[in-house]
């Protein structure tokens, strides 16, 4: 089929001007949860990634060019993360979408990445869609839902000696990837789900689910979604009369969690997948906290600040010529040591990690768990 000429310019004219790259700047793009029940998670990890790019720039830059960050909220609704995306890929003025918050949000603007060929790096999410299978524009820098998962399901059945393990998850893409890491994780074991539960995102609307649990009376009931519904189940569990055992994965924002549940936290289990925010014997760790000036110190922060690290690192070593493409040529054969956290990529990986780290809440702290 030929393409009208006039068609053909425009479509150069936006590819050239999608850039976001001058001599003296490059742009990158952020639409995540700014507002809504997940607002923590989004403001964390921005503040995080601007905290090492503030560094950067106060250092003079990437080959003499100044990083900004340009950040729409989304209130974790993947309709206005579509909308937030087709402004910021209309006005041609990112190099890279950075930092998303969601397995929701990423499954909706993921065709808009195909479609226009722009890097899409380090979102929020252990989802496997975006790992399996490679995607030539996709990165993620954290452990999958399935290494998150497993961990959490060998700890349970292998240390614990459990085995009535439910889930309670998000009714949407988030939930279902969390459902898949479980439920495969306990066939590996030759065990089933218990029980399994569901909530509506954005809401606090968990008790359908609880009763559901509370007939079924498992052990360990590993839930799928955002702090404050988390919060609220766990509350709910208590006043019910649900003796089991919570857990979750790392999407949760365990500061977050530990904010809005209070004293109820205590003995939650929630996996990480970056080491822990307060071990300054971790060089990353304590850059972080040097960097930070104000805002949340925790895990998600933390996470923000790596990713912006690996892009850093990127930027750097494609050098002057820089775009998209390049970007992603450069990112294809990265390996970089932030600071006591490893991360690497291959034409083949596009996972920089899967280190996983157990915590349990106790006393309103994140505690190792081995």
């Amino acid at each position: 089929m030929d393409v009208p000429v006039w068609f053909a310019f425009a479509w150069c004219a936006a590819a050239q001007a999608a850039s976001g790259v001058t001599d003296k700047e490059i742009r990158l793009g952020m639409v995540n949860a700014l507002s809504g029940p997940a607002s923590g998670l989004g403001t964390a990890l921005k503040d995080g990634a601007q905290a090492l790019f503030d560094r950067v720039n106060a250092e003079g830059g990437v080959n003499g060019r100044k990083i900004t960050l340009v950040s729409v909220d989304d209130g974790y609704e993947p309709a206005k993360t579509v909308a937030a995306t087709k402004q910021l890929l209309d006005s041609g003025d990112v190099l890279a979408l950075v930092g998303y918050v969601g397995t929701p949000t990423s499954t909706a603007v993921l065709p808009l990445v195909d479609k226009t060929g722009i890097p899409y790096l380090f979102p929020f999410t252990g989802a496997e869609f975006l790992r399996d299978p490679v995607n030539k524009w996709v990165f993620t820098l954290r452990a999958s839902y399935f290494d998150e998962t497993e961990a959490l399901v060998e700890h349970f059945t292998r240390k614990m000696k459990l085995s009535k393990i439910a889930i309670f998850i998000q009714d949407d893409a988030f939930g279902e990837a969390g459902k898949a890491g479980v439920t495969r994780a306990l066939a590996k074991r030759a065990l089933k789900v218990t029980q399994e539960a569901r909530y509506t995102r954005n809401t606090v609307e968990v008790d359908a689910g609880i009763a559901q649990l509370v007939r079924a009376a498992p052990e360990v009931v590993i839930f799928v979604g955002t702090y404050k519904p988390l919060a609220a189940a766990v509350r709910k569990a208590k006043a019910a009369g649900l003796h089991a055992t919570f857990a979750t994965v790392s999407f949760i924002g365990t500061s977050e969690f530990i904010q809005e549940a209070g004293a109820d936290s205590d003995g939650v289990y929630i996996s990480q997948v970056v080491p822990a925010p307060d071990d300054m014997s971790v060089p990353l760790v304590k850059q972080f906290n040097q960097d930070l000036k104000s805002g949340n110190h925790g895990y998600t922060a933390l996470e923000g600040y790596a990713d912006a690290a690996v892009l850093v690192a990127a930027l750097r070593k494609t050098g002057a010529g820089l775009s998209g493409d390049s970007l992603v040529h450069t990112l294809d054969g990265l390996t970089a040591d932030l600071g006591g956290f490893r991360v690497s990529f291959s034409p083949n990986n596009h996972q920089g990690s899967d280190r996983v780290f157990l915590t349990e809440i106790a006393g309103g702290k994140a505690i190792a768990v081995h």
